[in-house]
């Protein structure tokens, strides 16, 4: 265990100030005044790409969002602390990850609109796109692991799951399989604290990092909403999975603002006094209150800023308005690497049935 799992670690509290630790202020020494203000940048961009979206559902451009607003900093956080060629698997809420990873916002939006299977070439960006089975990504991201460890790599994967999917047996599975064969991968929980309509305390009956114990692997419990405390607790799991050392897990406190996803009113389960509680912790706040007591934050700095954010939400709405809507007989392309008889044959069938509406009033 690395922390007493009551109290997480925290190197930036919610009144901008820092917090001293033994271990994991050493971590993020190398972030400086300009880096600093690059989270903060981050994490503007991340929210404001988060809302466009919500926007354009709402809109009717999208058929469905999951929400991050909440938790920009243990998204940022986590993602700045990886290697080029680390791998990411992801649940359905990265988006702050993916953005951070180069991904073109307006590919994040094609799988939400329903205009393609995927999003982007997992490959390029050392990114898969959206899981929406629950805790599935954990399997597959102990696999892989599992490969690039038998292949020699020196790299290492992490990947994302929210407290709820810690009750699908995928998830202890993972854990299982990552700790018996010393796989190198990250397991990153995000706690929001709300899985869909039922509570964390529903979920597990101790901190979701002390389930580790039980797999004998070592684990971190960090203020989710801390964005230098996710970064040094990210790179040391990092750090500690790509050395050959095995597994861990991460536990990310932070909450979920907004709602599971567009389709899902929060009111009618969440009493509003834990919002007004947990607003008062939020991750764009404290980095904010901090740069301002170190004199980092001007009006030509918040205007850069801004413009940063206006750029990429324009962007991102042209992106998802001019997106080119597939062809009905493209669905059968890239099922195969290679031609294979059965889809071969499905193409065949489909072709004749939309022949059947040729010259037909639609």
């Amino acid at each position: 265990m690395i922390e007493n799992h009551d109290h997480p670690i925290q190197l930036l509290n919610a009144e901008g100030e820092r917090v001293h630790h033994a271990m994991f202020s050493e971590l993020v020494a190398d972030i400086d005044d300009r880096r600093l203000q690059d989270l903060y940048e981050d994490l503007v961009v991340v929210r404001r790409v988060d809302s466009e979206a919500t926007a354009l559902q709402r809109q009717g451009e999208l058929g469905l969002w999951a929400p991050l607003l909440g938790q920009e900093a243990a998204q940022v956080g986590s993602a700045r602390a990886l290697a080029d060629d680390d791998f990411v698997f992801a649940s359905y809420r990265e988006h702050g990850v993916a953005y951070c990873k180069g991904v073109d916002p307006t590919q994040m939006l094609r799988f939400w609109r329903g205009s393609t299977h995927s999003g982007w070439n997992p490959l390029e960006y050392r990114m898969t796109t959206p899981a929406i089975i629950v805790g599935s990504q954990a399997l597959h991201a102990t696999g892989y692991a599992l490969g690039m460890k038998l292949d020699g790599s020196a790299s290492a994967v992490i990947t994302y799951f929210g407290d709820g999917a810690v009750s699908q047996g995928d998830i202890s599975e993972a854990f299982g399989f990552a700790a018996s064969f010393q796989a190198p991968v990250v397991l990153f929980c995000q706690n929001n604290q709300w899985a869909i309509s039922e509570p964390v305390s529903l979920q597990t009956q101790v901190s979701i990092a002390q389930r580790a114990r039980g797999f004998g692997m070592p684990s971190i419990r960090v203020d989710g909403n801390d964005v230098l405390a996710v970064l040094a607790a990210t790179r040391h799991s990092m750090t500690h999975a790509r050395e050959g050392n095995g597994p861990m897990l991460i536990e990310a406190v932070t909450y979920r603002m907004g709602p599971h996803t567009t389709s899902d009113d929060p009111s009618r389960y969440r009493p509003a006094e834990l919002d007004d509680e947990w607003k008062l912790k939020d991750p764009l706040d404290r980095v904010h209150k901090h740069l301002e007591r170190e004199g980092l934050i001007n009006d030509e700095f918040l205007a850069r800023v801004s413009d940063r954010a206006d750029r990429t939400a324009a962007d991102l709405r042209r992106g998802c308005l001019e997106t080119v809507e597939p062809a009905p007989m493209t669905l059968f392309d890239n099922v195969y690497a290679d031609e294979h008889p059965l889809v071969s044959e499905e193409r065949e069938q489909f072709s004749q049935y939309l022949a059947g509406f040729e010259g037909s009033a639609r």
